[in-house]
């Protein structure tokens, strides 16, 4: 008889990541591929998650998760623009490396999700803390966060479908994109 394999919700997660993240689509997840690879049947999944919809829900606040905490040991001991800098290029690397996870980080949480909030408020609390040297407001800064995840998620995605066919370097182009969002702070507004 076939011995049974031991699960947990941390492994079943980290399980259903690794599926995700080879299809590079969330949608491509489903429970008999997650079992099959678990060398499991589905109903012992249930044990440890609720549905697809919880598999999901999990998954993404792993993939959250990951990505506070590349962002935030990118960060250790830089301030200013290289802070920024090893951030950039921390998301990008998160966003190549965690393909189809990384799509599951894009969502605003839900209002009722305490769990998935509080993980996305630190993370936005990391990026105001890096940006806090510029003395913008509140709303502002809040208006850079969007505006550098905007940037970001553009050439992140680009790169991801092969939109960027020209033979040139791509690691060239986006430290030339974050040195223009840098030398914009350095450029007095009217």
């Amino acid at each position: 008889m076939a011995r049974s394999r031991r699960l947990n919700k941390a492994i079943v997660v980290e399980a259903a990541a690794s599926l995700i993240d080879a299809a590079g689509d969330p949608a491509a997840l489903s429970l008999k591929t997650l079992a099959a690879a678990l060398g499991v049947r589905v109903p012992s999944l249930y044990n440890h998650i609720e549905g697809l919809d919880g598999l999901t829900r999990a998954v993404a606040l792993w993939g959250l998760h990951q990505l506070l905490m590349d962002l935030r040991n990118a960060a250790v001991g830089k301030a200013g623009s290289e802070a920024l800098i090893a951030v950039a290029h921390s998301y990008r690397a998160f966003a190549q490396a965690h393909p189809g996870v990384y799509l599951l980080t894009l969502r605003a949480p839900a209002t009722d999700d305490a769990e998935m909030l509080a993980t996305a408020n630190e993370l936005v609390g990391l990026l105001l803390l890096l940006l806090a040297p510029l003395g913008l407001d509140e709303t502002d800064a809040l208006h850079e966060v969007r505006i550098m995840r905007s940037f970001l998620h553009g050439f992140v995605s680009l790169e991801a479908v092969g939109g960027f066919g020209l033979p040139l370097e791509r690691d060239e182009t986006f430290q030339r994109l974050i040195d223009r969002y840098l030398h914009t702070f350095a450029v007095k507004k009217p």
